[in-house]
């Protein structure tokens, strides 16, 4: 069955990776309602450049692309910008069907090429360290390590020739694509911004300062285009900016919005009520793009993510068993891991006998860099009475008052 698809970036540039829609979870761990990508690329120069390559999932598409995109030529190079199994599952088969293309990585990638299969002969490796180059004909390809974004083997490779900076998974998304593989094809603000930002916030969040390493060795570049393992491909000067800008928000833990999440755990629904009461004093007061979840029902991939859109965070949570209740607890503990920083938060707890949470939450928050506690963290017992609405109202004053 002939499965072919590829599209053209450039006249001599083509995507010849696959779409998974029927993954549930990326990494076993992140939900993928709209699927994903895994990019690759093939260079048809004087030598033949394949850039990285895919999942299992879509082994079988990708050899029938490069096959149909070769149409015949053997394939010189297979360049290795990241090594985890999403990008690396095909190189096995593409060792036994191409026996003379030489992989191009550094020290680490091949290392874990090692780990993975097995040792390749000194005459089929290509070892480049920063700075290094590699010309394919008309192209001269310059190789930048790019350690812990978001593995330590990372590398990126920028086309000096075309202005392409093939980025590993920096700039990536969750989201399958459907033909239209460009940023300025599609909606991306609309549709693709959610995902972008859950996929950097959770897979790459934890690295901002490595972040901002790689963009240092890349200022003065002449970037036209951006190809990322995942999601779209960025080709117009206006979508790359845009792009950047977010980036660098994101990578500084910097917020994108002056607005409010509100995380809400509840057990018999008082400590959410309270929560719901506090977005309405909000929005009575004109807070736009109110964020509000319930810890029970939501992935807390979902609420990492918006933690790097909000400048302030409303945990609200009950006492369970003497401590925060588990969910919150699970979230806290993946704010701390991912590294959110930089917020103001604001603290509901609720308790029938010893209310304990507030105290807890504070202390976890305590751990995490420049988080701001605001006074006094809103107490229930069992449920919301009068004294606890006019806190509540207070509180959404002084959150309005800042966001102005």
């Amino acid at each position: 069955m002939n499965m072919i698809r590829t599209r053209k970036i450039t006249g001599d540039l083509s995507w010849v990776g696959g779409c998974d829609r029927r993954l549930a979870l990326f990494e076993n761990i992140f939900p993928i309602p709209r699927g994903v990508s895994y990019n690759s690329y093939l260079l048809l120069d004087e030598k033949t450049v394949l850039f990285d390559s895919v999942d299992q999932s879509v082994t079988r598409a990708f050899l029938e692309n490069i096959a149909s995109v070769l149409d015949g030529r053997a394939l010189d190079y297979i360049v290795v910008n990241h090594m985890e199994p999403d990008h690396c599952s095909a190189l096995q088969e593409l060792f036994v069907r191409y026996p003379a293309a030489v992989v191009v990585g550094n020290a680490k990638t091949f290392g874990m090429i090692e780990q993975f299969y097995h040792a390749l002969p000194e005459d089929r490796r290509l070892l480049v360290k920063e700075g290094d180059t590699l010309c394919s004909g008309r192209h001269q390809l310059k190789f930048f390590t790019a350690p812990m974004v978001h593995w330590p083997e990372v590398m990126v490779c920028f086309d000096e020739t075309d202005g392409i900076l093939f980025s590993a998974d920096a700039f990536g998304s969750f989201g399958a694509m459907a033909g239209n593989l460009f940023a300025d094809e599609l909606a991306i603000e609309q549709e693709w911004l959610p995902d972008m930002r859950r996929y950097y916030s959770n897979i790459v969040g934890k690295y901002g300062a490595q972040v901002q390493a790689l963009f240092k060795k890349l200022a003065g570049l002449s970037i036209r285009t951006i190809c990322p393992l995942h999601g779209p491909i960025w080709r117009t000067e206006r979508e790359i900016a845009w792009l950047l800008e977010k980036y660098t928000r994101w990578s500084t833990y910097e917020p994108e919005e002056k607005t409010v999440l509100i995380a809400s755990a509840s057990v018999y629904g008082n400590t959410e009520a309270a929560a719901g009461r506090l977005a309405m004093e909000l929005a009575d007061r004109g807070v736009k793009n109110i964020a509000m979840y319930d810890l029970s029902a939501t992935h807390f991939s979902y609420l990492i993510s918006e933690m790097f859109r909000c400048s302030h965070l409303v945990l609200s949570s009950p006492t369970y068993n003497g401590k925060v209740f588990p969910l919150m607890q699970h979230l806290l503990d993946d704010m701390r891991e991912l590294n959110v920083q930089n917020r103001t938060v604001a603290l509901i707890e609720n308790g029938s006998w010893a209310p304990m949470s507030g105290k807890l939450m504070a202390a976890a928050l305590a751990s995490m860099k420049n988080m701001t506690v605001l006074d006094p963290c809103i107490t229930l017992k069992s449920s919301m009475k009068q004294e606890q609405e006019e806190q509540i109202a207070a509180l959404a004053e002084q959150i309005a008052a800042q966001l102005q």
